[in-house]
């Protein structure tokens, strides 16, 4: 690179990418770290680390998930497979110049922030280590690669084969067998579904209720009503509604042999299957309760009933991990950590963080808005306040995330639609002080 880059980015995921392409637009010299050899992140199924299987497409609606700088083709489907979204990524790097930021294979190893307030990245590559001293030091790596086990462990000793959904990959691992799948979100759905055509028998077993929404309601995508409602009302009114409406087209999950939701309809991540509530009344997928313990192939519930399994998929989501980062930089760990806008380290100056939150929609436009946060801030365009000012706010919004969604993972957690609002309101204001020099 003909200048000397004044930030560092690491990861050329979809976070990394919208990163380097808001920095680029400010004018900021950027180099990004990518552990893999392509650009994408964990939609490029088969890289190392991705948990990409062959039947995935997207959750939420084409129109709801693209960049807005770089929309996704008129002609595409509403919900595109894993390998168009890799391959919008590819081309969205393409049509920005991106990829000659970019070091592939070059893993990020330590970062380190120096007396002098700069930080120095090493990273391990194809020709060995390689440092870089910058001004700022954006985290973009994602954190969908560390499975997480089922926690607490379940009681007896399971001798059923094990996989966890991120290492599935297609139908031909559960072909022929009886196959368990457990958990809520949409892996576990989709793997259900797969199993249901695949396997000699598929259950799925919940130890909480989930709603589950079609991905078509009223013949439009499912998460279009729900943002055209977040513009005019608030998410208790919005989830009053939901609730109704979806009792009202698909009926109570109960009707399906499916617990009762433990949370109201917004108070988690949504779960979206247009197929598992008719594999579920067709009897090709059986539902099952909580898991209440193991004896060899034998798997106990806790109504009473018990089955014999093969393979035990287990869907129990990633732990987030930062291992290239002091671990003093983490206080209780980055699922906890505090950060102004869910992006600003309010402790480390010239830390930031792109893609360190749980959305209750897609993740690309909310990744493209903190880019341009982080974009603004270093070239001088968008000011952030006092310090003091940075962590009230984070405890303001940690008590309504808790309120909301308990102890599951408030810190991380946002409302698609409120927060996209936030971060335009926040640059706006940002530009203001930064033209005032007024940062209360």
């Amino acid at each position: 690179m003909d200048e000397r880059p004044t930030v560092a980015v690491v990861g050329a995921g979809a976070a990394g990418l919208a990163t380097l392409k808001a920095l680029a637009d400010a004018g900021v010299p950027a180099v990004c770290f990518e552990a893999t050899d392509q650009v994408g992140g964990l939609w490029v199924y088969g890289s190392p680390g991705s948990p990409a299987y062959r039947t995935l497409h997207l959750n939420t609606s084409r129109g709801r998930t693209q960049f807005a700088d770089h929309p996704m083709p008129a002609d595409w489907p509403d919900y595109p497979d894993h390998t168009r979204v890799a391959g919008y990524l590819a081309d969205y790097a393409d049509r920005f110049g991106l990829r000659e930021a970019v070091r592939l294979r070059h893993t990020v190893e330590r970062v380190t922030h120096r007396p002098d307030g700069t930080w120095t990245v090493r990273a391990d590559g194809p020709q060995g280590t390689v440092e870089v001293s910058v001004d700022a030091v954006v985290v973009a790596n994602g954190h969908n690669r560390v499975p997480k086990p089922p926690t607490p462990a379940h009681p007896g000793t399971c001798t059923a084969e094990q996989l966890h959904s991120h290492d599935y990959r297609g139908p031909e691992q559960l072909a022929g067998r009886r196959v368990l799948v457990v958990g809520g979100g949409n892996s576990a759905m989709d793997i259900a579904v797969d199993a249901s055509y695949a396997a000699d028998r598929t259950l799925l077993s919940l130890r909480r209720g989930v709603w589950v929404v079609p991905k078509y309601l009223l013949g439009r995508p499912s998460d279009t009503l729900n943002g055209a409602l977040a513009r005019r009302l608030p998410w208790r009114l919005r989830q009053r509604i939901s609730q109704t409406m979806l009792r009202t087209t698909v009926g109570a999950p109960t009707r399906y042999g499916l617990p009762a939701p433990t949370h109201g309809f917004l108070q988690d991540h949504p779960t979206l299957s247009d197929a598992l509530l008719s594999r579920l009344t067709h009897g090709d997928i059986e539902a099952r309760p909580a898991i209440a313990g193991f004896d060899g192939r034998r798997v106990s519930f806790t109504d009473g009933r018990a089955d014999e399994v093969d393979l035990v998929v287990w869907c129990t989501g990633y732990r987030v991990e930062i291992p290239f980062l002091d671990p003093a930089l983490l206080g209780d760990g980055p699922e906890a950590l505090p950060l102004y806008r869910h992006v600003f380290h309010p402790d480390a100056p010239g830390l930031m963080f792109v893609g360190l939150m749980q959305s209750t929609g897609a993740a690309f436009p909310l990744v493209e808005a903190q880019a341009r946060l982080v974009a603004g801030h270093l070239a001088g365009r968008y000011a952030l306040p006092d310090p003091a000012v940075q962590r009230a706010a984070c405890r303001a919004e940690l008590r309504a995330a808790t309120a909301r969604w308990g102890q599951r993972r408030p810190a991380m957690r946002v409302d698609f639609d409120a927060y996209l609002a936030q971060l335009g309101r926040e640059l706006t204001a940002g530009a203001r002080r930064a033209r005032t020099g007024h940062r209360s």
